[in-house]
């Protein structure tokens, strides 16, 4: 390592990989295989933590993707139940 120079190697499943941070307009970047993206489902947006001395990257879930699927199929299921009432005692109907 050179003066403040600091090298970015990605963990992937066990695998180092080491890549070179390359000029990106006025910024800099790091440039990552079409592999790499498809395997980690990476599209538009990666999330950044800040950690003792490395950076994670990981893939910006959406959380509540499937949740409109599932509630569908909750309502189907015969077996769901309510764990709270949707009305409560000091409610008015």
């Amino acid at each position: 390592m050179h003066g403040n120079c600091k090298t970015l190697i990605l963990y992937l499943q066990c695998n180092n990989m080491e890549v070179n941070v390359i000029k990106i307009g006025n910024s800099k970047g790091i440039r990552l295989s079409k592999t790499i993206l498809e395997e980690y489902e990476i599209d538009q947006t990666v999330e950044l933590e800040l950690k003792d001395g490395h950076i994670e990257i990981r893939p910006k879930r959406k959380p509540r993707l499937n949740w409109e699927a599932s509630f569908k199929k909750m309502v189907n299921d015969e077996n769901e139940e309510l764990l709270i009432p949707d009305i409560f005692e000091d409610e008015e109907l």
